[in-house]
């Protein structure tokens, strides 16, 4: 399960959100919803540890969360097997044998990275998902670059495997994925607005 209780968050020393209490159980999702800036990205983070929390707790089960952003953090260099041997060998697991049907990434087996559309290698950067064994996944705008094909699998990918195995996510997004889940929108947890200084909205 995943506890988070009164959280506050800034990015770049700037409040973001203040307030914020939530759990998700597991096999459960959560879908964070609100207007651009609000302060989405800067929760993730804060969530999976990347950065520090201005105050509150975050709880779930040590070394089980993993974060996913807008970058596919694929390496140009490797062909789309070694790309997933590669992570799961870091994370100290093993590459499922069907993951690559999983992302209908099979007939891509032995290209370069770098030579992938853009869609692809979102595939590609999703399907390090399934080969890393994390159970608690915040996930930043996941379907980025994805037509409707591969919004399904990657729907499918989540409700079929991570949640049926016990799983759980944290997801900001804009698309419906089909997924049965309560949603939370991040409008009334928005910090007062700043005095001085500055932020990056791109980042929030």
């Amino acid at each position: 399960m995943l506890t988070v209780t009164d959280l506050a968050c800034a990015r770049g020393g700037v409040p973001v959100l203040s307030g914020v209490s939530f759990a998700v159980p597991a096999g459960g999702v959560l879908i964070l919803r609100g207007p651009n800036g609000v302060g989405k990205t800067t929760l993730l983070r804060t969530l999976a540890g990347l950065q520090p929390a201005l105050s509150g707790t975050v709880d779930f089960p040590e070394d089980q969360g993993a974060y996913a952003s807008h970058a596919d953090g694929v390496k140009a260099t490797l062909t789309v097997t070694e790309n997933l041997t590669f992570w799961a060998q870091v994370h100290g697991s093993r590459m499922p044998d069907d993951i690559l049907a999983t992302f209908d990434l099979e007939t891509l087996r032995d290209r370069m990275a770098g030579t992938l559309s853009a869609g692809q290698k979102r595939r590609l950067g999703l399907a390090r998902l399934g080969v890393i064994g994390r159970k608690v996944l915040f996930l930043d705008e996941p379907t980025v670059s994805l037509d409707a094909f591969s919004v399904r699998l990657f729907a499918d990918f989540l409700r079929d495997r991570h949640l049926a195995q016990g799983g759980l996510a944290v997801i900001a997004t804009h698309i419906d994925l089909g997924i049965d889940a309560p949603e939370l929108d991040l409008t009334p947890f928005k910090a007062g607005p700043q005095t001085t200084g500055g932020s990056d909205e791109a980042f929030l």
